[in-house]
C-alpha cells in the first residue's frame, strides 16, 4: 500500500502551500519533515495546536516570504487530540490556502522495533510498555486519521524510502535544492579537510615545487598551468576523476544529500591539487542540479590564499 501512494503524496505536496504532518509516534514525521524542508519549506516540529491558524495566515499573506510552510503537530503537545480536528477544519475551509493532511502510520511490530532501536520512551509509555502506548496512541488518533488526505504507511519503509517519498517531488512541481559541492584543494601536510566526503591524492603528479621559477607560484598561474600540461599523466588523472564525480555525483543527489565535499590533495597544497581543483570546475560545469564551488585552503598569500570560486545553477565565474 505505501509503496504505491507515496507518488501520489510526493503530487499533492509538491502542489501544498500549507502541509500538516501528524500520525503516530515513531511513524516517521522527522524523517519526513527533513525532507520537506531539503525541498524548500519553511518547517515547525512539534507546533502547538492554537498556532496553527497564525502560520495559516503567515503562509496566505503575500510578501511573507513563507511560500510553502509544513508543520508537525502530534500527540506531544497536551491538546493536540482535543482541539486538532475543529483548528484543521477551520484552516482548511481559507481561500488559496490548499493546505494538505498527511497521516504516518506503522504496524504494532514495525513501532516496537523502531522505539527499541532508539531506546527512546513513547510519549503515551513513559512508565509503561511501549505496546500499551502504542494502541492507545492509534485509538486516540483515529477521529484525526479519518480527516487524512492522505494515509502512509510506512512499516516497510527505510529511512531513504521515506525520505524519497518526499524527495519525489523534486521531479515534479516543487523545486529541490541543488547539491552543493566544494571542491577543496589542500597540502596532506597541513592534513586533511575534517568536511571531506571523498579525498583523492594527487601527490603522484610531476610536482612544480621542485622548479625554483615555479615554487613560489601556484596552480592558477600560467606558468604553473603550462607545467602541468606538459606531462600526459595529468590530463588522464583529471579525465578519470571527472568520469568518476560525474557518475557519484548525481547518485548522492539522488539520495537527498544536500552537501558533498570533495577534498584533492598534493604536498603544501599550492600547485598539484590547486590545478587538478581549478580544472575539475570546469569539467563538471555542465552537471545539472548541482551548485559546485571550488576553495584552495592551504593556497599561500600572493596566490590568492583561500581563494573561492563557483560554478553551477545559477552562479557561474
Amino acid at each position: 500500500m505505501a509503496g504505491a501512494r507515496r507518488p501520489s503524496v510526493a503530487r499533492r505536496a509538491a502542489q501544498a502551500r500549507f502541509v500538516v504532518l501528524t500520525g503516530l509516534s515513531g511513524a516517521g514525521k522527522s524523517q519526513a519533515i527533513r525532507a520537506l524542508e531539503d525541498l524548500g519549506y519553511f518547517c515547525v516540529d512539534n507546533l502547538p495546536t492554537t498556532l496553527i491558524p497564525t502560520m495559516a495566515d503567515l503562509a496566505s499573506r503575500v510578501g511573507s516570504g513563507l511560500e510553502r510552510v509544513a508543520i508537525v503537530v502530534d500527540v506531544r503537545e497536551g491538546a493536540f487530540l482535543s482541539q486538532f480536528p475543529k483548528v484543521y477544519r477551520r484552516v482548511r475551509r481559507r481561500p488559496g490556502l490548499r493546505p494538505i493532511l498527511i497521516f504516518l502510520e506503522a504496524r504494532d511490530a514495525a513501532l516496537v522495533r523502531r522505539f527499541s532501536e532508539t531506546r527512546r520512551p513513547h510519549p503515551l509509555a513513559k512508565d509503561r510498555p511501549v505496546l500499551e502506548g502504542i494502541r492507545e496512541e492509534r485509538q486516540a488518533l483515529k477521529p484525526i486519521r479519518a480527516m487524512a488526505d492522505e494515509i502512509v504507511d510506512t512499516s516497510d519503509l527505510t529511512v531513504y524510502d521515506l525520505r524519497d517519498a518526499f524527495m519525489a517531488v523534486a521531479r515534479g512541481t516543487a523545486r529541490a535544492r541543488p547539491l552543493q559541492v566544494s571542491l577543496v584543494s589542500f597540502g596532506f601536510k597541513h592534513g586533511i579537510p575534517v568536511e571531506s566526503d571523498l579525498v583523492f591524492d594527487v601527490r603522484f603528479l610531476p610536482n612544480p615545487h621542485f622548479f625554483p621559477r615555479l615554487r613560489r607560484l601556484s596552480g592558477r598561474d600560467r606558468a604553473v598551468m603550462a607545467f602541468m600540461r606538459r606531462h600526459p599523466v595529468t590530463q588522464e588523472t583529471i579525465d578519470r576523476l571527472a568520469a568518476l564525480l560525474q557518475f557519484l555525483i548525481p547518485q548522492y543527489a539522488g539520495e537527498g544529500k544536500t552537501y558533498l565535499t570533495v577534498g584533492i590533495g598534493c604536498t603544501g597544497g599550492q600547485h598539484r591539487s590547486v590545478y587538478v581543483a581549478e580544472k575539475l570546475l570546469r569539467e563538471l560545469g555542465t552537471l545539472g542540479g548541482v551548485r559546485l564551488h571550488v576553495r584552495h585552503r592551504d593556497m599561500a598569500p600572493g596566490g590568492e590564499a583561500a581563494a573561492t570560486r563557483r560554478r553551477g545553477q545559477g552562479v557561474r565565474t
